[in-house]
């Protein structure tokens, strides 16, 4: 009976001693996980002296710049139409989405141009001893050739690359169509082209690519193609390809038309361009070699004619 007794008081024991250092191992894990929620709060939580030196470790343009931009943002905001905004951004989608420009940084821009050409205006205005009416004017004319000076550079950064898709269009399409009879497909020929070239038309085609691969048809990739670079012969193309998918048209037949039909239109564009080159000429000719030029030749004659007719 007393060994009954011995060994169920050693099992009590060792029950009571294993649920005292249970409980004492939960308490302290506890009081463990308490403190790193303490610390990781601590840590989040933004003192005063560590919002100043997050601040401070901010680049200094950004911080001096920032609330200038922020202003000349909520000021272009507030006076620009909803369709101009529009506007810029479909200009900025043709001249190929410049890396870091959007249509809030280009009316930043005209908010900024705007305030240099006032300033420019008023040195117009302090310098030059004109009429009033002359003063004010050329204030006027200077403030708004500031404003309007973002959408002049755009505006050429689009026909610029509108350009570039015209000219590099039919040896483009030739590659298209030797990769197309060789035995590509047209998908694989397209990225053949867009690997092998170089320019706004091969990253137009390599983009192309992407969003087929993305889900969208080939038809609906083709004519965000022709939307987003606005030219005229490229949208053709896409529309003959288009109807060709859709009607079971041969493609290589397609292909070698509109190359023949590219190689047309830009000797026709370099012809025009050509017969321009006169009228571009004259203006320059007249006001500023013809002057020159009389200067030189009948100068010494004119002066020596007055110099007969004082003696």
């Amino acid at each position: 009976m007393s060994t009954s007794l011995l060994l169920i008081g050693a099992i009590a024991m060792f029950l009571a001693v294993f649920a005292i250092a249970y409980s004492v191992q939960a308490i302290v894990a506890e009081r463990r996980q308490a403190y790193r929620t303490i610390q990781a709060i601590r840590a989040v939580e933004v003192r005063p002296h560590d919002l100043r030196n997050r601040e401070l470790a901010r680049p200094a343009r950004e911080r001096l710049l920032k609330p200038f931009y922020n202003a000349a943002l909520g000021i272009a905001r507030r006076f620009t139409p909803v369709g101009a905004r529009e506007a810029i951004r479909r200009k900025l989608i043709m001249a190929g989405s410049p890396f870091g420009w959007d249509a809030d940084r280009v009316l930043v821009a005209k908010v900024a141009c705007l305030s240099g050409g006032a300033v420019v205006g008023l040195l117009f205005l302090g310098l030059f001893s004109f009429a009033w009416p002359l003063r004010v004017l050329g204030f006027l004319a200077i403030g708004l050739l500031g404003y309007w000076l973002p959408n002049i550079v755009l505006t050429n950064a689009v026909q610029r690359r509108q350009n570039e898709i015209r000219s590099a269009l039919a040896d483009s399409i030739d590659l298209l169509t030797i990769c197309v009879e060789a035995g590509l497909g047209f998908d694989a020929a397209l990225a053949h082209v867009s690997k092998n070239t170089d320019g706004p038309l091969a990253d137009e085609f390599y983009r192309t690519l992407q969003e087929v691969q993305l889900g969208r048809s080939r038809n609906e990739a083709m004519r965000n193609l022709a939307d987003r670079s606005n030219v005229p012969e490229l949208r053709a193309f896409v529309l003959a390809m288009v109807q060709a998918d859709v009607f079971g048209v041969s493609v290589a037949n397609v292909l070698r038309i509109q190359a023949k039909d590219m190689r047309v239109k830009r000797r026709q564009l370099a012809e025009e361009r050509a017969m321009k080159v006169p009228i571009k000429v004259l203006f320059p000719v007249l006001f500023c070699i013809f002057p020159a030029l009389f200067v030189v030749i009948l100068g010494p004659a004119i002066m020596r004619i007055a110099d007969v007719f004082t003696r």
